[in-house]
């Protein structure tokens, strides 16, 4: 079996890899998802006895739904596996209860619930399709958001009593839901859910969302012309979005409203409750200004604990805001003031973590034998291809201290309860990620992968380069001569939020199988991209296509200069989304040096993307200066062409099901190339959504394949 058959079978080699670890509060057991073996895309929930280091079944989607198909989603699920990128069947998220004892999820629209110390798995009965059930942190009561079905309203939130009895908690007519995460939230500031239980199960704080201003969209995959189009709610650019409010609402009825200054800080970016209270961040709309609210849960009240500001744009750390156990609050923000140039972690304004460390995400507490619980944070330091985990010392007066706790040269990550660390490794030197299970300074077990092991052991020459120090990677082909020139691919993504640019292996496998068609592939992470520092992230504002544009061009040439056998006579470009785009604009703009390009799912025209993320890095539509008209595709492919090599070919691939980009990018930048007579395919992906990124499908990277041969 080739590579391209090997990795749309297995997934690119995640089915049978565990995923979404956590660890009971008391230390007791791991729960995670992992299916059958490396080609069984139907995902069960198991669990891991910390004290004798065996696993258990917990949960099989084909034993509960006896024979009905594991892949059915009810409209709901799907959309919020869509948002949380989650493309596997069965299982594809679970809750726990606070002491990991019980665990909730939803299957096929059914809710099941699981006592992980017994092992029983029982369905509950509910008044319609689920989407997101929760326990609440006692275990006893189930709460769940209703998913569209017929004789049922979407986004009512309903509990479900210890005795069976289900209870709505919130429900409105058409164009408002409950419990529920809105597009934007869910899309661009990954906030995936719209309910928080109290500690001690008595309320919970619910979003409440009422899109009726928004506009309606219609998606419709032209393949099945008897299927009526799926209506969706779109917060286009410069357009409405949809109100969001939060309410805190008693399991007797009582209701109490909370206030902010919705008109100002209309974003609801993130929230929190656990012990003291509950936490949120909003945002103004043009993201450039935020505060950190404590809310009363009596009254509904908030109180300002913190600022979050930035001329360009605010860019909050993941597992923040929270409570110390002193009391204090944990606030992530930017150090750019006396010299320094940094992500860090603050203590009512008291520096945490030093300038060195570029932090990404907080994972929760560490135990250290009596006092004050130290911080678990995933953070960079250096070298922005390696992430790793430090422990972070929280003591008032104790000053800045993070001591670095992975020693392996990679990407890790991790999960944290009582005094159990589980740790994600993925190195170069290794295929997938290894999770390994510690208890104090002594690992304990491992979680067993079933994934395929893949025929590749890709070395990327890892290099930074130019003055301003961009991270590049390198493949060539297993069988390289020296001195032998290669056609280039540049395989890119360069946009905001993520990095192509890894010490993990699973980043460069299908990278490798091009290098092995006759390429030297090419991978850039341009400012913009996360890891390096804030300065090098927010250099794009409001000017995207040039910084990131250039980056690429003045990084490859910088590469040519020291990998001699790169040809830049012959260069094709390559990308997905934002990569997509990027790719578009680089064969538009820069024809001499461009021959060809794949231009996957591409953002055309910003003004058709949504209201965050749009926004966030070009500002408003309407702002007096053509930001948008700067950055689209179409009004760049509508001008004449006035030379042969300004025509160069573009292959653009689109999931005709995508509500994220919608099709109508792609369609109307065909037209736009039509017009002014530039070559270009159009490869229409029936049924898919902007998952089916570029080479799931071994058909799809040969056909990639054969474009790039016939026109290089």
């Amino acid at each position: 079996m080739d590579f391209p058959e090997l990795a749309a079978r297995t997934r690119r080699f995640s089915h049978g890899a565990p995923r979404a670890v956590t660890v009971a509060d008391d230390g007791s057991r791991v729960v995670f998802l992992r299916s059958a073996g490396p080609e069984d895309p139907t995902e069960a929930l198991w669990s891991l006895d910390v004290a004798t280091g065996e696993e258990r079944l917990v949960a099989d989607p084909a034993a509960l739904l006896g024979g009905n198909d594991p892949a059915a989603l009810a409209p709901g699920e799907r959309a919020l596996r869509e948002r949380q990128r989650v493309s596997s069947a069965g299982i594809g998220s679970y809750a726990l209860d606070a002491a990991g004892r019980v665990a909730v999820f939803p299957l096929a629209g059914r809710l099941f619930r699981a006592d992980l110390v017994h092992g029983d798995v029982v369905e509950v009965s509910t008044a319609g399709p689920v989407i997101d059930p929760r326990p609440d942190p006692t275990g006893e009561r189930l709460a769940y958001v209703t998913d569209a079905a017929e004789g049922v309203r979407r986004g009512e939130l309903r509990v479900v009593e210890p005795d069976g009895t289900d209870n709505l908690l919130a429900g409105e007519d058409s164009g408002v839901t409950w419990g529920l995460a809105e597009h934007v939230a869910a899309e661009e500031f990954h906030r995936f859910r719209g309910y928080w239980w109290a500690p001690d199960g008595r309320s919970v704080l619910a979003a409440r969302v009422d899109e009726s201003r928004l506009p309606r969209w219609y998606l419709h995959d032209p393949v099945d012309p008897a299927n009526a189009p799926a209506s969706v709610a779109y917060p286009r650019a410069g357009g409405p979005n949809a109100e969001v409010s939060l309410h805190l609402l008693d399991l007797d009825g009582g209701w109490v409203d909370v206030h902010w200054d919705r008109e100002t800080y209309p974003y609801l970016a993130s929230v929190t409750w656990a012990d003291g209270g509950p936490l949120i961040t909003v945002l103004r709309r043009s993201q450039q200004h935020g505060l950190v609210l404590a809310v009363d849960p009596r009254t509904g009240e908030t109180q300002v604990h913190a600022e979050l500001a930035d001329p360009r744009w605010v860019e909050p750390i993941p597992g923040t805001p929270a409570h110390l156990p002193d009391g204090r609050v944990l606030v992530g923000g930017e150090l750019a003031h006396d010299g320094y140039d940094a992500r860090c972690l603050f203590a009512d304004g008291t520096l945490l973590t030093p300038p060195s460390l570029y932090v990404r995400r907080v994972v929760g507490r560490l135990p250290t034998g009596g006092g004050p619980a130290d911080l678990l944070v995933e953070a960079s330091e250096g070298e922005p291809s390696q992430r790793h985990l430090y422990r972070v010392r929280t003591t008032i007066g104790g000053g800045v201290d993070a001591r670095r706790m992975s020693g392996t040269p990679g990407w890790h990550t991790a999960a944290v309860g009582g005094d159990v660390l589980v740790v994600g490794t993925a190195t170069l030197d290794d295929p997938g990620t290894t999770w390994s299970v510690w208890r104090g300074d002594r690992e304990v077990a491992r979680l067993r992968s079933l994934a395929a092991t893949p025929p590749y052991a890709p070395r990327p020459t890892l290099v930074r380069v130019t003055d301003r120090r961009l991270p590049t990677g390198v493949l060539y082909p297993t069988d390289h001569v020296k001195g032998s020139r290669l056609p280039v691919l540049l395989d890119i993504y360069g946009g905001p939020g993520h990095q192509e640019v890894v010490a993990a292996r699973a980043a460069w496998l299908e990278r490798q199988w091009w290098a092995d068609q006759g390429f030297g592939v090419v991978t850039i992470d341009n400012r913009g991209t996360p890891g390096v520092a804030p300065s090098f992230e927010k250099a794009v504002h409001r000017r995207l296509a040039d910084v990131v544009l250039a980056d690429q061009v003045d990084a490859l040439t910088a590469l040519a200069g020291k990998h001699p056998d790169l040809d830049l006579g012959r260069v094709a470009v390559r990308g997905w989304s934002f990569g997509g785009w990027l790719a578009g604009l680089a064969v538009l703009r820069h024809p001499e040096l461009f021959r060809c390009g794949i231009a996957g799912a591409p953002v055309t025209d910003w003004a058709l993307y949504d209201t965050a993320y749009s926004e966030r890095y070009l500002g408003m539509p309407d702002d007096g200066i053509d930001v948008y008209g700067h950055h689209s595709l179409v009004e760049l492919a509508a001008e004449p062409v006035v030379a042969p090599e300004q025509a160069r070919p573009l292959l653009l691939v689109h999931g005709m099901a995508d509500d994220n980009v919608l099709a109508a990018h792609t369609l109307r930048l065909s037209a736009a190339l039509l017009a002014t007579g530039r070559p270009h395919a159009v490869l229409p992906l029936t049924g898919a959504t902007h998952l089916a990124a570029g080479g799931v499908s071994e058909r799809l990277l040969r056909l990639e394949l054969d474009f790039l041969r016939h026109h290089l």
